[in-house]
């Protein structure tokens, strides 16, 4: 791929501000408003497309919601006018200004704007189309998100008196002697019990203490960061550091562009400490079962020194992860091979194996890097392929998703613009970049298909992005192992040519014979739904249903940073982008429910 196409491409998303543009968003916003007060449905109908999206998140449903097309919309939105009273909107004139971008292939003016309901502040994206020439941009989407709620803003941004200080206590207990007590919960209940001190539990903890909504962490590793820490030696992240940050503390400016596994399990670690999260680490989760007579969970742990605890919270956070537990489902004839068999969950190392022949069974983000890492250790390695697998170099094509990060917006700015898309401006947009991708990637995915690879390019246009919310896999972002296998350094075999397995390898339908030595199983996880089995029983996951995957009659994803069917259980799960996005919302509905604004159950 020549550089000159790599900025042709970045240059589609290339913003244009013009005199003017914030004049017709004012306009917009004025006959919305007035349309809104006046229950004008007619006048509203002339501000939107037929086809058109909105995307609410608290502000004017306490939901996480989208409805399409015009009619539906309208309707939703004046049916929220007694509950929610909104008003005042106006563009945010601290935030990025008006200006023409392309979204989804088309040529749109964005808006980032402010309004207040009788709840608390708010904050969205519209995006306007001229329908034709000279007429009038009427609104293809529009996304509305509580900010904060009226009284209740995060704590630092609460006014600090600063005129008056009192003589220092030197007898008195110090941050330190504080902090301790916090954590270690005598006497008390945390309000919210988070599982898992990951992107999605670290996230959500540092919201809510913002919100001043006592908050308990546990993890089952000995050190935050472990999740990441222990895992394979050559682990990084395969998205850009611009996109990472965590909530309130972005990552150094001097750090590189993808983050190692043992830079970001540090970084955890110190953002755990400087967030002030109580935290207990080596603590199992045995059981947990709700009173709902009590409103609360009555919940046992075991602590690192083998004690039990019972604790109380009202809300319990499911912070495990996409892919939480290893499946370690058993590939049928398996049990007759006599060498090591590993999950990819528990490699480590491949020194061990220079020389030797290996398989790895996946083709997945872990199989590959497994695959690499041994490669590069000098292992003979065959990756056994089961089904066909999305592939795109890390760089750019992995990358087009988050093109909007690489404009200019601040990381709030860009996280409003992707919270404020609608499912069905991302799907549009995926049809979009995928068959862009692969003609960027063409020469390495025709060097796949030549060694044997079964490449999925994307049924129904679909790119990664869709394919995790989706499935939480399926695809793999080169890093160097597709270069790998191209060149035959890594051999490919179909899963369907092995008739059986031996005490040295397997044996194929050919009669002939691959020996190994160690079998590495790229079986993937066991997603959330699975994981609130094992540790709440088969009832609550029952009552729940799916959790991830997307739920295409509210589109948006299943159970996922809202309330669900089981009143004080939540999910959080994803990327780091999506944990520190996502964060705001649940903790905001937590506190709602906490200020008696909403009920806990849904529905």
């Amino acid at each position: 791929m020549s550089t000159d196409r790599s900025h042709e491409t970045i240059a589609l998303t290339a913003p244009r501000t013009a005199p003017g543009l914030a004049d017709e968003a004012n306009a917009w916003l004025t006959a919305f408003e007035r349309g809104l007060k006046r229950r004008d449905s007619e006048a509203l109908a002339e501000l939107f497309l037929a086809d058109c999206h909105w995307r609410d998140l608290l502000a004017l449903t306490w939901d996480v919601q989208t409805l399409s097309a015009r009619d539906t919309v309208i309707d939703a939105l004046v049916g929220a006018l007694d509950q929610f009273a909104p008003t005042n909107f106006r563009i945010a004139t601290d935030r990025t200004a008006p200006r023409v971008v392309r979204r989804a292939g088309e040529s749109v003016l964005e808006v980032l704007f402010r309004f207040e309901t009788s709840v608390g502040s708010c904050e969205g994206v519209l995006r306007l189309v001229s329908a034709q020439s000279g007429e009038p941009r009427r609104a293809w989407s529009l996304a509305t998100a509580l900010d904060a709620i009226a009284g209740h803003p995060e704590r630092f941004r609460k006014p600090r008196n600063r005129s008056h200080t009192e003589p220092r206590d030197f007898k008195a207990p110090n941050w330190a002697d504080q902090r301790r007590a916090d954590a270690a919960y005598e006497g008390r209940d945390p309000a919210v019990l988070v599982i898992g001190a990951g992107q999605a539990g670290l996230s959500i903890a540092a919201r809510l203490r913002q919100l001043e909504i006592d908050t308990l962490v546990i993890d089952r590793h000995q050190r935050v960061g472990d999740n990441w820490r222990k895992r394979y030696h050559a682990l990084s992240l395969h998205t850009r550091t611009s996109v990472n940050h965590l909530p309130y503390l972005p990552f150094p400016e001097t750090w590189p562009d993808y983050i190692s596994k043992d830079m970001l399990a540090d970084w955890f670690e110190y953002y755990a400490t400087a967030m002030e999260i109580n935290l207990w680490s080596a603590t199992e989760f045995l059981s947990g079962r709700y009173d709902e007579n009590a409103g609360r969970w009555n919940v046992t742990l075991r602590l690192a020194d083998a004690q039990e605890r019972i604790l109380h919270p009202r809300h319990l956070i499911m912070a495990t992860g996409v892919s939480a537990l290893p499946a370690k489902a058993r590939i049928q004839g398996l049990d007759a091979f006599r060498g090591q068999v590993l999950h990819s969950g528990e490699y480590a190392d491949g020194a061990a194996w220079s020389g030797r022949p290996v398989m790895v069974f996946g083709t997945g983000t872990s199989a590959h890097d497994v695959a690499q890492d041994l490669e590069a250790n000098g292992a003979l390695v065959t990756l056994v392929q089961r089904s066909p697998t999305m592939v795109q170099n890390i760089e750019p094509t992995a990358q087009l998703p988050y093109m909007t990060y690489e404009e200019g917006p601040s990381v709030d700015d860009c996280d409003l613009i992707g919270l404020g898309t609608p499912m069905a401006l991302v799907r549009q947009s995926n049809r979009l970049t995928n068959p862009m991708a692969l003609e960027l990637d063409r020469p390495l995915i025709d060097g796949l298909k030549a060694a044997g690879f079964q490449v999925d390019e994307g049924e129904d246009g679909i790119g990664w992005q869709l394919k995790y919310q989706m499935r939480g896999g399926g695809y793999y972002f080169n890093v160097g192992c597709s270069n790998l296998i191209a060149e035959g350094r890594i051999k490919v075999l179909p899963f369907a040519q092995i008739e059986s397995f031996t005490a040295r390898g397997v044996t194929l339908r050919d009669g002939t014979t691959r020996p190994a030595d160690l079998i590495v199983t790229a079986t993937g996880y066991l997603g959330q739904r699975e994981v609130a089995a094992r540790l709440l029983g088969d009832d609550v996951a029952e009552r729940i249903g799916p959790v991830w995957g997307i739920d295409e009659a509210r589109q948006e994803l299943n159970n996922m940073w809202r309330r669900t069917p089981q009143p004080g259980l939540w999910f959080l799960a994803g990327g780091l982008a999506q944990c520190r996005m996502y964060s705001k919302p649940l903790a905001l509905q937590i506190q709602g429910i906490e200020l008696g604004l909403l009920p806990p159950r849904l529905g």
